[in-house]
């Protein structure tokens, strides 16, 4: 067996693993990264990118169906499913030919093919050929989508996320199960593009959004167009010929049966640290296996281990598993010298229309025992000027305020362009600017941005109410 010696070793090739990479090499370091499966991102392979590819087609395909309520009426519309995967494959194909030349770049030395797992606090094993001592480690091994346990073995119909972008053609129906954001996404997707789409979700979750306001009004406008099942129970799944009969219990009890031609199952992931030989390293865990870390630091205890991106399921999205592994990087190649760094403000975006955006503390947070109460602030898009003018004046935006400060805290919404409404409005979080010193920014006419101007001018009313005075009473609803 092959014995190696490296300052910092990293598990796994993904957003985190590489921006680890290039951070303990940064710092001067010798540094190996190790990949036991196919190169190339979560997020360029089978996340962001091929899901946006799939979004676009749906949207050129949804504007044609929506072009005669302004009075335009274009031709008889065909979709080409074999050209739209083709289209996906390709451009997906691109976008992880991209991280491959990155990869390509890395010395041979610093790169190691196998699956890697723990054999004590300082040592590792990939497969049966390589032994490797580090003075730390990065683990940076990403997650895997969950199959649910009573629609695992069923068949080859049912599929995760990851098998949508190798189809060659789109099915003639899809049940989706789970709202999630990449349910919900796929979801839109392929009804937009004509197939028959039924999503189901055990509770009545949308996305992200913890905001009960916020909740409902995403619940209607999305229902609006989707066929979405609430409080859904999977009872059994059989698969017959080229279909999957799937048996679901709604809340009032009684069973559903229907016919789909393949059950994807969009119901989360889970990181991929229970193959790795963690138990070996005596970090000290948490109910779900994941080591206990510092997310400043990305320090699992005070140890010379750092864990970063999907892994640690801190915020699985791509920019926070860029910054983990920068983060968990610089300090695995400074260890015992560790520095926090960089956190920014939390921003997760849903492509679904309208789309989706929290950023800042949510609601749910903001809610928790022991926070102060704050104050509340909204504005509806069904009467937003420029959102009727585009025939998209869907959703609602509720923005928070801390009452004193009169601090801008963050915002959950559903709306129009929420892209890029979640953006500035994380900027101002960040910036920690108050309310009044957002108000006091420009704001052009006609745009989608005075529906924002709207809401803080509502959450600056409340803020100067001032904090409702404590009641013997539960209050449950803070800053109203």
């Amino acid at each position: 067996m092959n014995k190696l010696h490296v300052d910092v070793a990293i598990i796994g090739t993904g957003t985190a693993g590489l921006a680890a990479y290039r951070a303990a090499r940064a710092q001067g370091k010798t540094a190996l990264v190790i990949e036991s499966g196919p190169y190339g991102t979560t997020c360029a392979r089978v996340g962001c990118m091929p899901s946006k590819l799939l979004i676009a087609a749906s949207e050129a395909a949804h504007m044609l169906a929506l072009a005669p309520a302004f009075g335009v009426h274009p031709g008889p519309v065909r979709i080409d499913g074999k050209a739209v995967m083709a289209r996906v494959r390709s451009e997906r194909d691109r976008f992880v030919g991209f991280v491959l030349e990155s990869i390509d770049g890395i010395p041979d030395q610093d790169k190691l093919r196998g699956h890697a797992r723990f054999t004590g606090p300082r040592s590792l094993q990939v497969d049966q050929h390589t032994a490797i001592d580090a003075v730390s480690v990065v683990i940076a091994s990403g997650s895997t989508p969950v199959m649910l346990p009573q629609l695992k073995d069923v068949g080859p119909r049912i599929i995760v996320s990851d098998a949508v972008f190798d189809w060659t053609d789109l099915p003639v129906s899809v049940a989706v199960i789970g709202t999630g954001v990449i349910g919900l996404e796929l979801g839109q997707a392929l009804h937009r593009l004509g197939v028959r789409v039924s999503v189901f979700a055990r509770g009545g979750s949308v996305a992200q959004l913890s905001d009960p306001e916020v909740l409902h009004v995403a619940g209607k406008a999305l229902a609006r167009e989707l066929d979405l099942r609430f409080q859904q129970r999977i009872v059994s799944a059989e698969q017959q010929g080229e279909e999957v009969v799937l048996v679901t219990r709604d809340a009032a009890g009684a069973e559903h049966t229907d016919r789909f031609a393949y059950v994807l199952v969009a119901a989360g992931r889970t990181p991929n640290v229970d193959q790795i030989g963690i138990e070996t390293t005596g970090l000290e865990l948490d109910a779900r296996g994941i080591p206990l870390f510092d997310s400043t630091t990305m320090q699992c205890g005070t140890s010379h281990i750092f864990i970063a991106g999907d892994a640690n399921n801190e915020r699985p999205v791509l920019p926070e598993a860029a910054d983990h592994g920068r983060i968990a990087g610089d300090n695995a190649g400074r260890y015992p010298d560790v520095r926090p760094g960089l956190r920014r403000t939390p921003l997760t975006i849903a492509f679904t229309e309208p789309q989706i955006a929290t950023l800042g503390e949510s609601y749910g947070e903001l809610c928790a025992e022991g926070k102060p109460k704050f104050a509340i602030g909204k504005v509806s898009f069904e009467n937003q000027g420029r959102s009727r003018v585009m025939l998209q004046n869907h959703g609602m935006l509720r923005v928070y305020g801390e009452y004193g400060t009169c601090r801008f805290l963050g915002a959950e919404m559903i709306g129009p362009r929420a892209e890029n409404l979640g953006h500035l409005l994380a900027w101002a979080c960040q910036a920690r600017l108050t309310v009044a010193q957002m108000l006091d920014m420009p704001f052009y006419h006609p745009v989608i941005e005075e529906g924002v101007r709207t809401a803080l001018r509502d959450l600056a009313l409340e803020l100067e109410k001032g904090a409702p005075k404590a009641s013997s009473v539960p209050d449950t609803t803070p800053g109203v």
